[in-house]
């Protein structure tokens, strides 16, 4: 999977998605943004031979929302990403961050 492709499977979401930030400034919550994290890369013969990448979804919130993450998870599931998540609240911002954790084989 490609991250444009990955791009798509987030704007089917509905929400407004962005790779690492929203040059204007954040939209209305709720919203995404993702962003490579690094690589995994698989090798033979010393030379890469396949192209590994790690990804995190965040997915802001003004408030618990699990009807919104279940619309993400079920499209992450449908495309065959597995993924690992954790959750915060930032007080400064006064907003919900789920991290979604995936790799792009």
């Amino acid at each position: 999977m490609t991250h444009e492709e990955l791009f798509q499977i987030l704007k089917a979401t509905g929400l407004p998605v962005a790779y690492s930030h929203f040059p204007e400034g954040p939209p209305s919550i709720p919203y995404i943004t993702f962003i490579e994290i690094g690589s995994e890369n698989f090798f033979a013969d010393d030379n890469v031979y396949k192209d590994i990448k790690d990804y995190n979804i965040e997915l802001y919130t003004q408030y618990k929302e699990p009807n919104v993450e279940k619309v993400l998870e079920d499209l992450l599931k449908d495309h065959e990403l597995p993924f690992t998540s954790a959750e915060t609240y930032i007080e400064s911002e006064e907003l919900f961050q789920k991290i979604y954790e995936v790799r792009l084989i």
